[in-house]
């Protein structure tokens, strides 16, 4: 499966998604430079992890190319909730595994609910609530 594709720096808005140093990042600022005498425009790209929120930093001319991620955001079943981690089953494949339990989604987590999740370069991430019975 394909885990990320090449686009060149000027393609990339905020909001978006970008591989930094081997980290899918999500994009917070850009700015530009204009071209030189010497040289083209160059880009400045702000981007905190997905996984680790660090704050990274990509620098390049426009026309450079850049790594984005694939991003697979999938639906699973809560089975479990085992002190900071919570047992998860997507809704597709079946497949059950394991996460830790997100602090801004604590108190609404419950057994039998759905969640939203995201499957980055290997790694997942709970992101949302989708429906609690």
């Amino acid at each position: 499966m394909e885990e990320k594709r090449i686009v060149q720096v000027k393609e990339l808005k905020e909001g978006k998604y970008l591989i930094i140093d081997g980290a899918a990042c999500k994009i917070v600022a850009i700015a530009h430079s204009k071209p030189g005498k010497h040289g083209g425009a160059k880009a400045r790209i702000d981007a905190i992890g997905l996984f680790d929120n660090q704050r990274r930093t990509l620098m390049g001319p426009v026309d450079g190319n850049a790594e984005i991620p694939i991003i697979n955001k999938k639906t699973a079943q809560v089975l479990n909730i085992i002190g900071d981690n919570v047992q998860l089953m997507d809704m597709e494949t079946y497949e059950t595994f394991e996460l830790p339990k997100p602090d801004d989604l604590t108190g609404e987590l419950k057994a039998g609910g759905n969640v939203l999740y995201m499957e980055v370069m290997g790694k997942k991430k709970m992101l949302q609530i989708q429906s609690s019975q």
